[in-house]
């Protein structure tokens, strides 16, 4: 009975969903409300293939593609560099200060998303506080172009998913056997090679967990990149929002939208595979 109702609930809210997604990628624009001249109606199939030959024909949509990739990628990496070490160094304190060091990483959540983007750009717009200090001590003559860069978008994307490489970390580290660092060590291993031969593989399927829970999202970030990037930095979420919301393509923003999962399917295929190996 649970497994019955756990596999309604998949097809009701996943599949079904999908499945309409992915119809409407094959259909045409039309006016009205949807503005979607759906693939198969009375007369039969009447679908198109146009919004799918987008994906290649154009340009555009693929430059949106690798760039929201290659940013979500190294957001993920620096995530976890970063996550690491605050991980690590929350499950190496004492029990009654792990709460609290946990409770600083959730901190940001506590708080509006959008306010969070807002602090961003009072730091880094050309009268911000980053800008003013540096002109304060001569650092600088003008101010620097800090904001709308693609740094920016690194920044704010950095700041908004480093809590979801914490997480899994600490949560596999603290479960940790510290014998089998104390015995590394005491058979002369240097603190570096305990890391590396001992806690590294311990965590790293931690870590391929925590890179996965912040690559996936960024790839199609929205908010960040239109409050923090350049106006001609257009990634593949900022397409699929325009197509949809913009120029009222439902078909090409569906077809975009298809693709994105698909490609994202992989590492979590990838992921799964080396689970089980």
């Amino acid at each position: 009975m649970i497994r019955t109702a756990a596999w309604l609930a998949l097809g009701l809210l996943v599949a079904a969903p999908l499945a309409i997604v992915l119809g409407m990628g094959f259909g045409s624009v039309a006016p009205g409300v949807p503005p979607v001249r759906w693939p198969i109606g009375a007369e039969g199939w009447q679908g198109s293939l146009e919004a799918w030959s987008l994906l290649f024909a154009d340009g555009y949509y693929l430059d949106a593609f690798l760039r929201a990739l290659r940013l979500a990628a190294l957001t993920a990496t620096l995530c976890l560099v970063i996550g690491f070490g605050m991980a690590l160094g929350i499950a190496s304190a004492r029990p009654e200060r792990q709460l609290l060091l946990l409770a600083l990483v959730l901190l940001p959540f506590w708080t509006g998303f959008v306010l969070r983007l807002s602090a961003w750009v009072g730091l880094l717009r050309d009268s911000g506080w980053i800008n003013t200090v540096l002109l304060s001590l001569g650092l600088i003559e003008a101010p620097l172009a800090l904001l709308y860069t693609e740094g920016a978008m690194l920044a704010g994307m950095v700041h908004g998913y480093l809590p979801f490489a914490v997480l899994p970390l600490y949560a596999t580290l603290a479960r940790r056997d510290p014998a089998l660092e104390e015995a590394a060590a005491d058979l002369g291993a240097s603190p570096f090679t305990v890391f590396r031969t001992v806690t590294l593989p311990l965590a790293a399927p931690a870590a391929a967990a925590a890179f996965l829970l912040v690559f996936i999202p960024a790839a199609g970030e929205v908010v960040i990149p239109e409050l923090l990037g350049a106006p001609d930095s257009i990634l593949i979420g900022r397409a699929i929002w325009a197509e949809f919301f913009q120029t009222r393509d439902w078909p090409a923003a569906a077809a975009l939208a298809t693709a994105l999962l698909a490609v994202l399917l992989l590492p979590v295929a990838l992921y799964q595979r080396l689970a089980r190996r």
